[in-house]
């Protein structure tokens, strides 16, 4: 009757450990994705200051495949050298977005803000 006791025990510990660990794997992937979708959302909005860099007056929007994401970016102007741009990254269900206010273009691009939103 011990015998079957301990069993009981040592395998509900086991159970516990596996479970445990598969938790901490699905959260290490779901920060994984978020990071790489934060990295897509930085790579759209680098890609339309260089969209503006390359054409001044530029607004317009644009969406992009990365690896195993997609980001997508809209450029806005407030009048005159003023500019915003918001970006979003996606990777599976997990979405990140940035949104980056221009204040000058020439003779260089002045970033006044670059950051991150819950939502726009």
């Amino acid at each position: 009757m011990s015998v079957l006791v301990v069993g009981a025990i040592g395998t509900t510990i086991a159970l516990s450990l596996i479970l445990l660990g598969l938790g901490s794997s699905r959260t290490s992937f779901a920060i994984e994705q978020s990071n790489q979708a934060k990295a897509l959302a930085n790579t759209c909005a680098e890609e339309a200051l260089q969209q503006i860099r390359s054409s001044t007056p530029y607004t317009g929007s644009a969406n992009i495949s990365l690896g195993q994401g997609v980001c997508s970016y809209i450029v806005t102007s407030q009048g005159g050298q003023n500019r915003t741009v918001i970006a979003s990254g996606t990777v599976n269900t997990i979405v990140r977005k940035v949104k980056v206010i221009i204040t000058a273009i020439n003779p260089n691009i002045t970033v006044s803000t670059w950051q991150e939103l819950a939502d726009f």
